[in-house]
């Protein structure tokens, strides 16, 4: 092994091992000493690759950001209609906030942290349901007589995002059946009745959502 690629390993070691501090204790509580031996590396070798706490955080933001972006963008490719589409990505980000500990930890960092970073990952999500549900009404999918899409773009965001904080407390706010619960309620009201059978609340492919390896 060379030694970048022995500096890409520990760099991606220290940043799971701050994701599992900061999801367990938060940004305030976590502390550097605890990272770095849940990385197996000497402090040295953490302030080798970060130089102080804000580094590391924004790091685990970083690599979150990067998970989130990349698993839109394959659900993206698939093809399907648009609100299929919006239907399909929320099973997938919900699956890496399940199962990814760096995903998690980042996104509720940049949702936590005031803008210490550029990063606004609950930002970048409502633009992501504004953009889905334009492209829903460009193509004739949604239902009339409802509020403006600003509302509906408002109506998914918060039940949404409100799965994610009801899931720090409880992992099965996050889980398959609750979010294809959700989709069940809500495309009834977004879809147009001639739209609505080809709908599948359940999400209607398998998204690989691995994060791709850290360095």
């Amino acid at each position: 092994m060379t030694k970048q690629e022995r500096a890409a390993r520990t760099r991606e070691a220290l940043i799971t091992s701050a994701a599992r501090e900061f999801d367990q204790h938060g940004y305030t509580l976590a502390k550097l000493s605890a990272i770095s031996a849940g990385a197996g590396v000497s402090p040295g070798a953490l302030h080798f690759h970060f130089e102080n706490k804000p580094a590391v955080a924004a790091a685990v933001e970083h690599e979150a950001s990067t998970a989130l972006r990349r698993t839109a963008r394959i659900v993206y490719r698939q093809g399907s209609n648009a609100l299929q589409n919006l239907a399909d990505t929320t099973h997938s980000l919900a699956r890496l906030l399940r199962e990814d500990v760096v995903v998690r930890a980042g996104y509720r960092l940049s949702c936590s942290r005031g803008g210490r970073t550029d990063l606004n990952l609950r930002q970048e999500w409502q633009s992501c349901v504004q953009q889905r549900l334009a492209e829903a009404a460009d193509e004739g999918l949604l239902a009339t007589g409802h509020g403006g899409q600003q509302d509906l773009v408002r109506t998914v965001v918060a039940a949404t995002v409100g799965l994610e904080a009801l899931c720090r407390e409880n992992g099965e706010w996050l889980s398959p059946g609750t979010v294809t619960g959700l989709w069940r309620t809500l495309l009834p009201m977004l879809a147009a009745p001639g739209t609505l059978a080809g709908l599948e609340p359940a999400g209607s492919s398998a998204v690989p959502a691995a994060r791709a390896p850290v360095g």
